[in-house]
């Protein structure tokens, strides 16, 4: 039964790319679905892109274990910053300037907006180096499942997920990633739901749940009664942090940024940013709240032995057959999804800042497309080895990769790319200074992490640190350094200044 689910997702997936190789045949259709992608198709595709087993597994089960239901947070943030303060902040302006400068990238975005091509190229650098890590910590969470439901071996779960994604994307491209997106995004809704309460109903219903967590105590973490059932948890400075990485991080990640880029148009971005945050809500919040509740399963778990990692899967083990299969499809489902994004992102980055006019002159579009595939293939199989590297390496936690990687890339593009949206004068050192600064500290984070102060040997503390000085770097070093040329400011501004038609039933504010 479980298998033969499986195999009909699988073939729905390749279908679907298969039939999306029409919209793939130039670097706009591979790369952005036509810029044609509507509110629905945009708004899943964001949402499956930000969720994945890092968060199912990785960040619900060890936050869960840290915090208790006030993990949940966590996914309350996710829905408010990460989504909606996200997609109403950047969204509109984030299209208009991107289609009016005609990037396809963050990085063409950068080139472009500041007249650098070196700033172009260090953030395709930067993207490439740091998307790897993230990249292999979906692999590990999603083989822990498969584990458990099917008894695979680990290198086979990485093979099948790495050859399912690589299929798909190639052939179809973004608008396939999309489509695939928005199916994957309602098998999690419904999926996270069923398994939120057939989990507590293995433990007597929710209230039973509840009274069980308030009676757990851990002198090593509080002497307070209760203190996993509470609102707060029995750590809230760390909790905000995880707060502010993982929802703050997504405005200046590519793969979540470049969402906006495809959307059909600005009403469609109205739409979408209800639907993404409603997304988050159930997803996100779901997730946290169902961890929070992993130190009911403790005498099955062995955090000493087997990692923060092994929490979500044991909850799961009990369930029934037919929900062990809805599990292993939800979190397949939210790997795939963020995998496609991810090297979409990665190769188009590579192809057209890094690879295109630097290295090969005068790439047509076929051949840029071409190359983008390649590069596909080449980052999927980087990522997996670097997988199964990582499995048998000191780093044993999904979220220590994910917050390395998210605090690296968000810390660098976050504060630069949104001030770049609203003011004239953010400067090119300004946007170098906090590429520095960001990429420094998570890569002294991970090489000499005992030499740092106590509250930042957490990659999730460093990395929410990094974004937070970034939005004061760009300011401060733009005041000091030398203003922008004015032409190439005004005319990225021009596109702000262009009319729009629109009904009279949307001028009177009516739908």
């Amino acid at each position: 039964m479980k298998l033969a689910i499986l195999i009909f997702y699988f073939a729905v997936l390749i279908g679907i790319g298969l039939y999306c190789r029409k919209h793939a045949t130039d670097v706009n259709g591979f790369v952005l679905g036509g810029r044609n992608v509507g509110p629905w198709l945009t708004a899943f595709a964001y949402g499956t892109s930000y969720f994945s087993a890092v968060v199912f597994v990785g960040y619900a089960g060890q936050f869960g274990w840290r915090y208790g239901i006030a993990a949940t947070w966590a996914g309350i943030g996710n829905a408010l910053i990460g989504s909606l303060m996200a997609w109403f902040i950047l969204g509109r302006r984030t299209r208009i300037m991107s289609q009016h400068l005609d990037s396809a990238t963050m990085p063409q975005f950068f080139g472009k907006r500041f007249g650098s091509d070196a700033l172009k190229i260090g953030a395709s650098i930067i993207i490439f180096i740091f998307m790897i890590p993230y990249t292999a910590s979906l692999y590990n969470g999603l083989s822990r499942l498969f584990g458990m439901a099917f008894d695979i071996d680990y290198s086979v779960c990485i093979l099948l997920m790495a050859v399912l994604t690589a299929v798909y994307v190639i052939a179809g491209g973004y608008m396939a990633t999309a489509i695939n997106d928005f199916i994957q995004g309602l098998i999690m809704l419904v999926g996270i739901v069923a398994i939120i309460y057939a989990v507590f109903e293995t433990q007597g219903g929710f209230m039973a749940s509840l009274d069980g967590l308030a009676r757990i105590t851990d002198e090593k973490v509080s002497t307070t009664p209760g203190i996993f059932a509470s609102f707060f948890g029995p750590d809230p400075l760390n909790l905000l942090f995880v707060v502010i990485l993982t929802s703050l991080g997504t405005w200046g990640l590519p793969q979540m940024v470049q969402k906006f880029y495809a959307i059909t148009n600005e009403q469609a971005i109205q739409k979408g940013t209800i639907i993404s945050t409603l997304f988050a809500f159930v997803v996100a919040g779901g997730s946290y709240f169902h961890g929070g509740f992993g130190r009911l399963f403790s005498d099955k778990i062995d955090i000493a032995a087997n990692g923060f990692d092994s929490i979500v899967p044991t909850m799961l083990s009990g369930l029934s057959a037919g929900m062990i299969a809805m599990v292993v499809i939800l979190v397949l489902s939210a790997s795939m999804s963020t995998l496609s994004s991810l090297v979409i992102a990665s190769s188009s980055t590579l192809t057209i800042d890094l690879l295109k006019d630097n290295v090969i002159k005068n790439l047509s579009e076929a051949r840029q497309v071409l190359i983008m595939r390649i590069l596909i293939v080449v980052f999927i199989a980087i990522s997996a080895v670097i997988a199964l590297i990582q499995y048998t390496s000191s780093v044993h936690f999904i979220a220590q990769l994910m917050g390395v990687s998210w605090g690296a890339m968000a810390g660098s593009f976050l504060a630069p790319f949104m001030y770049s949206l609203y003011s004239k004068r953010v400067t090119v050192a300004s946007c170098w200074a906090c590429f520095i600064f960001s990429t420094v500290l998570m890569t002294a984070n991970m090489i000499v992490r005992p030499m740092f102060p106590a509250i930042m040997q957490s990659p999730i503390n460093s990395g929410a640190i990094a974004m937070l000085a970034g939005l004061l770097i760009v300011p401060i070093v733009s005041a000091f350094t030398s203003k922008p040329e004015k032409n190439l400011v005004d005319n990225a501004f021009a596109c702000y200044d262009k009319e729009t038609t629109v009904p009279q039933s949307v001028a009177l504010g009516k739908k």
